[in-house]
């Protein structure tokens, strides 16, 4: 049986769109490498359909919307409790050891919430601790916009996704097939 690798923490960060499109493509690559891989969205709520949830499902990932959708739909608590929730199965999937790659989506922005407190039920030292002791063959992926540089120190790459000219900027609203 071959060796499995040191498993590698990467972060996709910033405010340009293709955070979680590289996330997703990753996954297509090391599923295609054999790999299983384990795909959790922080914000995403289960209420809508997503096309990439759709896409990894015939290729045999396990993507789960554990959020509540964007923080100003619902009331704090009810987005406290889903990020409890969500930040004990993240634990969970990733220290079992199960999967080789383990994606975290929308995690960055999930610890820059500043709107409500979060740190007790999504506390900073838990994802740092997290990241430090994972399992040794665990590729974790963490994306979202404003990566915590505590976060960011720790990862083996950050890659930025900047905008330099957006549709949204000329009042078009989110496309089915490319944002969803």
């Amino acid at each position: 049986m071959e060796e499995k690798q040191k498993g590698l923490t990467l972060i996709f960060t910033g405010n340009g769109k293709g955070k979680t499109t590289a996330a997703i493509g990753l996954t297509v690559r090391a599923v295609g490498q054999g790999f299983s891989v384990k795909f959790l969205q922080f914000i995403k709520s289960k209420g809508r359909s997503y096309g990439e949830k759709i896409s990894l499902e015939k290729l045999g990932v396990e993507m789960i919307q554990l959020g509540e959708g964007f923080t100003w739909t619902k009331t704090p608590e009810v987005h406290r409790n889903a990020l409890e929730s969500a930040w004990k199965v993240a634990k969970e999937t990733v220290m079992s050891g199960k999967y080789d790659v383990v994606i975290l989506d929308e995690l960055n922005n999930a610890l820059a919430i500043d709107s409500f407190p979060i740190d007790d039920v999504l506390p900073i030292n838990e994802v740092k601790e997290l990241i430090q002791t994972k399992p040794p063959h665990v590729h974790l992926v963490i994306t979202g916009r404003n990566a915590k540089e505590e976060i960011k120190e720790l990862a083996d790459l950050v890659s930025v996704v900047d905008v330099e000219k957006h549709y949204y900027d000329e009042g078009i609203p989110a496309v089915k097939g490319i944002e969803f």
